[in-house]
């Protein structure tokens, strides 16, 4: 039973990561064979937790059928990836409910507390923000570890596997994704986001609810980036200036330059082991050999990586980390934030309205 239920988590970790609900293709390497045939199968696999919450009986309010969306209309509480009106998980969690014609879709809550969206901005430091986005490290001996879509159910294990190699990494939090509850009013993910900070990490944004941000309007664009900040903002007391758009989708003349005006250094990789493709036992060591054939020619006096990892997979969290982790030290790198491989200084990864900022 227990394996089941890691193969349901794992299987909805892997959907809600890379696919927003919409037509069209992932943008990471290697996703699109995979993900258009689990978009074919038409189906929807949540958790056992949250699928025994899923209402069986579709609501039927503003349209006629109990049908939503584009040319349907639109509910009075959340539509779903498939059209159709409800509550509960099924129906309301993101980034697939669609948002535009359900107002209860887990995209359009708002966190409690005061909008940080007047909160001062200054474009502080040599670190380019907005724009073509970053790519790679440029201290050498270093490796900037990074995890997105967390925290989640594995995330202080991974925090415990860091702290015995006293290595230190980036997570781009996502506020509510994948019906895991919001992060602020959610204390075990508040705890571990706590732990991050309190350990040496640098925590950074990955949107609200992991919409593309290529593929919004203004006001959700808007929305995707102050409704995180407040929920980090309110479990810290700060909120990340460093940001990874979802699916690295974020065309530099338009989502590009709107990341510039909000003051968020915008980061992307130059390393991606496909752990997220490679979520069973027997797949797991095609990424460690991606790493081995990206780490290996290099020589830690000259050279550098930025990393992606996703700790929503089990495998990636019990498995691949642990390779990678031990990879970098006998190599003679250091796992480090990305602040620090970039060579901005901590007081620049964080906004507070007090400046400077002392985290």
């Amino acid at each position: 039973m227990k394996t089941t239920l890691w193969t349901i988590v794992t299987l909805i970790a892997i959907v809600n990561a890379h696919l927003d609900g919409t037509a069209g293709s992932p943008q990471l390497m290697g996703a699109r064979k995979f993900f258009s045939e689990m978009k074919s199968r038409n189906t929807r696999v949540l958790p056992t937790s949250l699928a025994s919450e899923a209402p069986t009986v579709i609501e039927k309010r503003q349209t006629s059928n109990g049908r939503c969306g584009p040319g349907l209309g639109s509910c009075t509480n959340c539509c779903s990836a498939e059209g159709y009106c409800g509550t509960g998980p099924e129906y309301c969690i993101s980034p697939d409910c669609q948002y535009q014609y359900g107002p209860l879709c887990d995209a359009n809550v708002k966190p409690k507390g005061a909008s940080t969206e007047n909160i001062p901005r200054p474009l502080v430091g040599p670190i380019p923000y907005g724009g073509a986005g970053i790519f790679d490290c440029v201290t050498p001996g270093t490796v900037a570890f990074t995890f997105d879509d967390g925290p989640y159910l594995y995330t202080n294990d991974v925090l415990d596997k860091f702290k015995r190699y006293n290595a230190k990494a980036t997570f781009f939090i996502t506020g509510n994704n994948f019906g895991k509850g919001q992060i602020d009013t959610t204390p075990a993910w508040s705890d571990v986001i706590k732990r991050m900070v309190a350990e040496g990490h640098q925590v950074a944004s990955h949107t609200w609810t992991h919409q593309s941000l290529d593929k919004v309007d203004s006001r959700t664009f808007h929305n995707q980036i102050i409704y995180n900040e407040m929920a980090i903002r309110n479990i810290l007391g700060f909120f990340p200036s460093y940001i990874r758009p979802p699916y690295s989708q974020c065309e530099e003349d338009n989502c590009g330059n709107k990341l510039r005006n909000l003051g968020y250094h915008v980061i992307y990789f130059d390393v991606d082991t496909e752990g997220y493709l490679n979520t069973d036992v027997t797949q797991i060591q095609k990424s460690k050999d991606i790493w081995d054939a990206t780490i290996n020619p290099g020589n830690p006096s000259t050279s550098n990586f930025l990393e992606i990892e996703h700790d929503i997979h089990y495998q990636v969290a019990y498995n691949l980390t642990d390779y990678i982790l031990d990879s970098i030290y006998s190599k003679g790198y250091r796992s480090v934030t990305v602040g620090e491989c970039l060579g901005d200084p901590a007081e620049n990864w964080y906004r507070s309205g007090k400046i400077p900022f002392l985290p």
